[in-house]
């Protein structure tokens, strides 16, 4: 009895040492020498031969299964373009939804994805369609089909044609202000001259195309108002890292109302440039304190430093040039060192309009 328990005893020993894996020192509570032999039985079997064996093992199993996925890859598209020429021999092409379902282009029906086989495609188009068997039929309907109109294409060729017609509105606009005509003659005259050229030069209709340009009176005035607050953003922007000289002057409408302009010259890339900086109206009274504070205000708003001011012109009127409450004496009390200059324009004006032209240009 005494033998059988010991034996079961080293048997049961046994069992753990072959459960206990990458173990390198164990002890047991027996005796018999067996925790010494259970050590050295997982020392041999357990332990690695070298501790970079496991990252060797690891890099041939990523190596192998990378080269798997790579040929799976080309497997498959090779299967794949075959199977769109097969596709289109019998009349078929990949469906919108699914690409790996086929879809017939004659009744446009949507086969299941084991029916890529080329029997089975044959045999729909025996069944369904039998005289319909020729290749380049199935080429040209499937041309056909593509280039179907959508609404993806639908929409984005309206949105297209409106940014078209937005940016001509938006020409013509210039080309009004710069000429100086009323905000009436884009619909009045110019739209009425760009149809008769659609229908006399060019034989289209031009109903279509004149109703994509907007040029009422009130769209060129909005028009121009957006192309000089841009023009203003971007110049107030300039002049606030750089010098330059002003020349303001105050004038009478003929409904006896007073408009201030001003006008700024600078140098942009080596270049010398003069630029309408505002128009504003005089509330009150045109002396040169209320010029001043009109011109400080605007400079206030648009963050413009007054001190990059470096000359002013002005003509010779007391509001302008007068010592204590002109124009320039308030301006040299928060501008130091500025430059005035007096601007002989408006006389030079004034002599060339009794000037003969032919006397005037030589």
């Amino acid at each position: 009895m005494e033998r059988k328990k010991k034996r079961l005893k080293e048997a049961r020993v046994s069992v753990n040492i072959r459960t206990i894996s990458r173990t390198e020192s164990v002890t047991f509570p027996h005796r018999g020498g067996v925790g010494d032999v259970s050590r050295n039985i997982i020392e041999k079997r357990e332990r690695p031969e070298s501790p970079n064996t496991l990252e060797v093992v690891c890099r041939e199993l990523t190596e192998e299964h990378s080269g798997m996925l790579q040929g799976y890859a080309t497997l498959r598209s090779q299967l794949s373009e075959r199977d769109k020429k097969n596709g289109r021999k019998f009349g078929f092409i990949p469906s919108l939804p699914d690409k790996q379902s086929p879809m017939c282009l004659l009744c446009n029906k949507v086969l299941g994805n084991d029916a890529m086989k080329p029997s089975k495609l044959q045999d729909h188009l025996r069944r369904c369609h039998p005289d319909k068997t020729d290749l380049k039929y199935f080429q040209t309907l499937k041309d056909t089909f593509q280039k179907r109109p959508t609404l993806d294409r639908m929409f984005a060729t309206t949105s297209q044609r409106n940014d078209d017609g937005l940016r001509v509105s938006y020409n013509i606009s210039l080309l009004i202000a710069k000429s100086g005509k009323p905000h009436t003659i884009g619909e009045k005259l110019i739209l009425p001259a760009v149809e008769e050229v659609l229908k006399t030069v060019l034989h289209k209709p031009a109903s279509d195309i004149i109703k994509r340009i907007p040029l009422s009176n009130n769209t060129v005035e909005r028009r121009i108002d957006v192309m000089s607050s841009d023009i203003e953003s971007f110049l107030c922007n300039y002049l606030r890292t750089t010098h330059f000289s002003i020349q303001p002057d105050e004038s009478n409408l003929p409904d006896n109302a007073a408009l201030l302009l001003a006008y700024v010259r600078f140098i942009m890339n080596q270049e010398i440039y003069e630029e309408l900086l505002f128009a504003r109206t005089l509330i009150t009274d045109t002396k040169g304190e209320l010029i001043f504070h009109v011109l400080k205000d605007y400079f206030i708003e648009k963050a413009i430093p007054l001190s990059n001011i470096i000359s002013v012109a002005t003509d010779g009127a007391p509001a302008m040039v007068g010592r204590y409450r002109g124009f320039i004496s308030y301006l040299k009390q928060n501008v130091s060192g500025v430059l005035a200059i007096h601007c002989v324009i408006h006389r030079q004006h004034l002599v060339a309009k009794n000037l003969d032209c032919i006397n005037h240009f030589t």
